[in-house]
């Protein structure tokens, strides 16, 4: 009997461990009002101070408490063997530090009260996370409890406007487990029949099967009256009982009083006053029967809790075989996953992969037809001329030559256009930048989707390896896009107008000036086609060969650069 709660502190660590509560354990939930003693109960229970106290709610977070019983420290150094090589006769240990051992009761409560701030900020607000804290000490009974926040009504400080809908939420997602002992904890000092801690303990347990009543300050009472009634069950029965204690004052707690003497002034004030039920109240007589009331639940909880054990010990043991063998060198494990997730990658753009889609392009062939289909049409269907009109050139030449007549066509009105028209070809050269991106994104899952088998053995790592090369990708984006805004500024600082397909300006000019109603793209046009169906351009005659002469354009057809109803 005496080993069935540390069997089940030993079954919730493990499964705190793993991170899934896959079975609800018996345990004591200690419920009330805020500033009702409930920390004080606990602290009386253990002992020791270590609990934080102040004004406001105090407890954010739950608080799973162990205790262990342990021998005596001259015990264990005679018996040279124990749980723990710690040289003290009492510490305690964190489960999010459990390499960590404490010794000092006070570095416990700083602890505390850093986790909490952790995750609930100081703002007085309220976590669901909760807070696993492990005492071993010989003055201690076996123990499992979960100290929750105090139930509120009004809101203080900064607290969120519903939160006595959280912290009751937070109750009840513990109180209804069928597993838990609830210990409803009321002030002396209140009515019975105002009880918020009983109300919700007879909302999930009506039988009262699993309710046990702690009766607080008692010596806070009114003069001329007393709790017997109460503490005889009278007022409100609870089938578990109902059991009264008394307090430390904040006085005492300011003053330096020890719990050992607060529970001898307890001892004396219930014999003083209550006689009569002395020997069935107190501090040391809850621990008894806390104790008493959990060993007895877990015994008739232990079928199916030992059932429920078995069929998830099966199922996950079916789980591992599915994995295979252990990994023996891990390294080498690692190094070939990543290479064979690399040569699926490869091959998926190669188009050499052992699984090809049919239904629709992936990899290199998506690639190959964002290329040539989608960025190459793209391409052709911008015409170099669009968006240029006759009043659009005349303009440029004209500023670029300023209070001056203009003979020639200016360089840097030429560039100027240019440049506007080349600049267009960015926007399509990104967006098929963005399109292959994607791409090589979709590879990813097509490879992590066919390696099932290696999905199921080591899911984290798969994970991983996909996080990473997704995050290689997107680091590679923006530098690609740099580069296209590289290339793109490159032919915007040099115009080469002596690469082979570059026509010639004279020519240009030539065609235009031949028909001054004509567009400049109907000029080339008809340009490239003179030039093609120009006899004289094959048979060049022998001889003293002429240079070439081009005609200017004629005074009859000239241009008037000046003409302002042209250009405004």
């Amino acid at each position: 009997m005496e080993t069935l709660i540390p069997v089940v502190n030993k079954l919730q660590e493990i499964f705190n461990t793993v991170g899934a509560e896959v079975i609800q354990l018996p345990q004591i939930v200690v419920i009330g009002t805020q500033s009702s003693g409930k920390s004080s109960v606990l602290e009386s229970i253990v002992g020791r101070d270590f609990l934080p106290r102040g004004s406001g709610i105090v407890t954010r977070r739950p608080l799973v408490l162990q205790l262990v019983n342990v021998p005596s420290l001259e015990e264990r150094q005679r018996a040279a063997s124990g749980e723990t090589s710690t040289q003290a006769e009492e510490w305690a240990t964190f489960l999010h530090c459990k390499h960590k051992t404490f010794t000092d009761f006070d570095e416990i409560r700083q602890e505390i009260e850093t986790e909490t701030e952790r995750t609930t900020g100081t703002n007085k607000g309220i976590s669901l996370e909760p807070l696993y804290l492990k005492i071993y000490s010989p003055h201690v009974l076996n123990l499992t409890l979960v100290d929750l926040p105090g139930i509120i009504k009004v809101p203080v400080g900064d607290q969120p406007p519903d939160i006595e809908g959280q912290v009751r939420e937070m109750i009840l997602s513990y109180v209804s487990n069928p597993n838990c002992l609830i210990l409803a904890v009321t002030a002396a000092n209140t009515d019975m029949a105002t009880s918020e801690a009983l109300k919700l303990a007879r909302d999930v347990d009506p039988d009262g099967r699993r309710t046990l009543a702690v009766v607080t300050k008692l010596d806070l009472m009114d003069a001329g009256t007393d709790a017997m009634d109460v503490l005889m069950g009278r007022v409100i029965p609870v089938k578990l009982g109902i059991i009264g204690v008394v307090n430390r004052s904040q006085h005492d707690i300011n003053t330096g009083k020890s719990i050992v003497e607060s529970l001898q002034d307890e001892q004396g004030f219930l014999q003083k006053r209550y006689p009569s039920l002395a020997n069935r109240n107190g501090t040391r007589h809850l621990a008894k029967t806390l104790n008493r009331l959990l060993m007895h639940h877990i015994r008739d909880c232990l079928p199916e809790l030992k059932t429920r054990v078995n069929v998830l010990t099966a199922q996950y043991q079916s789980v591992l075989q599915s994995y295979g063998q252990p990994i023996e060198d891990k390294n080498a494990t690692l190094l070939q996953i990543i290479t064979k997730f690399a040569t699926e990658y490869c091959h998926t753009i190669e188009g050499t992969a052992r699984n090809i889609e049919t239904s629709e392009l992936c990899g290199g062939a998506r690639m190959c037809y964002i290329f040539h289909e989608t960025f190459g049409r793209t391409l052709e269907s911008i015409d170099p001329l669009a968006g240029l009109t006759m009043l659009d050139i005349l303009t440029a030449i004209r500023n670029a030559t300023g209070p001056r007549p203009a003979l020639f066509v200016p360089e840097v009105s030429f560039e100027l256009l240019v440049k506007r028209q080349i600049k267009r070809l960015e926007d399509p050269s990104l967006r098929c930048v963005e399109l292959v991106h994607e791409e090589l994104q979709r590879i990813i899952q097509h490879c992590s989707t066919y390696n099932t088998q290696e999905l199921l053995r080591f899911p984290k790592l798969h994970e991983a390896i996909v996080e990473v090369v997704t995050g290689v990708l997107r680091q590679r984006l923006p530098i690609t896009n740099e580069m296209v805004h590289n290339l793109v500024a490159i032919e915007l600082a040099y115009i080469n107008t002596k690469h082979p397909d570059f026509i010639d300006t004279a020519l240009v000019s030539a065609s235009v000036s031949s028909s001054k109603n004509d567009s400049p793209a109907e000029g080339i046009r008809r340009w490239k086609s003179d030039k093609v169906e120009d006899p004289g351009m094959e048979e060049k005659p022998k001889g003293n060969p002429q240079p070439p002469m081009y005609s200017s354009p004629s005074r009859s057809h000239a241009v008037n650069l000046l003409d302002t109803s042209q250009c405004f």
